[in-house]
């Protein structure tokens, strides 16, 4: 039986309060990680609020750790104790339906979400499936590197998965904790790249993340100027937008691509999508491997989050200034301070 300080939530909208808490025994195929840093996400706030009316409380949230592997189970595989991973949004899969045995395991049906009905990383210590707990490589800075989990391979796998070429024209809209990190990838990633933001004091801001262009979300003639161009939109905001605008952004077979989780359905006109063979998509996260290679790209290319540091003992502080919006642009916890 192992007994953690950690920090956690006895309902929606509780402070959270620092607590002694039984992790019970180690699975055969989990592994432990002694947390030594852990990025704050918006998603941490909607289950924190019971948003998405599936929290389980009470909830230690957290799953943009950084740590190294203190246990393992009898079972795990491939990592040894004093190794450095990451844990991220996705805690376990089943690893053996048609998803999982595909290599898409963050589409995994039965998954176990970091801080979904588990325990996640505002804590001493966090637990994941063997498979989940991906080595960190050398070269990575890892006090900024907690982000990349959990907000950065969601901007990164549509590169991986619709094969995103370097000669293509690449627009972010948004850019705030999300956008900010997919700016650095496109641009690194050798895209001609163009920011959408409603906040004209970011546009330098975004040339300096690697954009070439910055053009004002709010402005339909901004916007309607570049119609037809851009290969990638990729929406990371969670507001609506000019939607018939924003799609018509799009060259031919261009793609627009949401991961900012707009509650509002978007309409879109079946012709602008038929007449230029266009496509609407989204996805979640991405597999181990996925996150493997984006922390691998990181390290090459020495992309890290812009951060701000709190002690763990100051979380509460942490999430009101996320609250706030006055992240600038993600928030990672020290765990050497509780």
């Amino acid at each position: 039986m192992a007994t953690i300080k950690a920090w956690a939530a006895q309902g929606p909208g509780k402070a959270l309060a620092l607590q002694d808490l039984d992790l019970g025994p180690l699975g055969p195929e989990e592994v432990e990680v002694d947390v030594e840093y852990c990025g704050i996400c918006h998603s941490d706030l909607s289950m924190l609020d019971n948003e998405w009316g599936m929290t389980q409380f009470p909830l230690v949230p957290g799953h943009e750790a950084i740590g190294r592997v203190s246990a393992l189970g009898a079972n795990a595989k491939g990592l040894e104790v004093g190794q450095r991973v990451g844990v991220g949004w996705t805690a376990q899969t089943c690893m053996h339906c048609r998803q999982c045995l595909s290599g898409d395991q963050n589409l995994c049906a039965s998954s176990t979400a970091t801080i979904g009905g588990h325990h996640g990383g505002f804590a001493q210590k966090v637990r994941a499936h063997w498979a989940w707990a991906i080595p960190v490589p050398e070269g990575l800075d890892i006090a900024s590197a907690g982000p990349l989990l959990c907000g950065g391979i969601t901007v990164f796998k549509p590169f991986l998965a619709y094969d995103i070429k370097p000669t293509m024209r690449v627009g972010v809209v948004g850019i705030g904790g999300l956008g900010h990190m997919a700016i650095k990838f496109a641009a690194a990633w050798g895209c001609d790249v163009t920011a959408f933001t409603s906040t004209a004091a970011k546009a330098d801001e975004a040339r300096r993340f690697g954009a070439h262009h910055v053009v004002a979300s709010r402005d339909s003639a901004a916007i309607g100027a570049i119609a037809g161009s851009l290969d990638l939109l990729l929406v990371t905001v969670n507001v609506p937008m000019d939607w018939d605008a924003m799609v018509g952004t799009l060259a031919p077979k261009g793609r627009m691509h949401v991961v900012g989780a707009v509650l509002e359905p978007i309409p879109v006109a079946a012709f602008s999508l038929i007449m230029k063979q266009r496509e609407i998509s989204g996805s979640p996260t991405g597999s181990p491997t996925d996150i493997a290679t984006l922390l691998d790209f990181a390290a090459r290319h020495d992309i890290r989050p812009q951060v701000e540091m709190f002690p763990m003992s100051k979380v509460n502080e942490a999430l009101d200034h996320l609250r706030a919006g006055n992240a600038r642009y993600r928030i990672v916890l020290d765990a050497s301070a509780m």
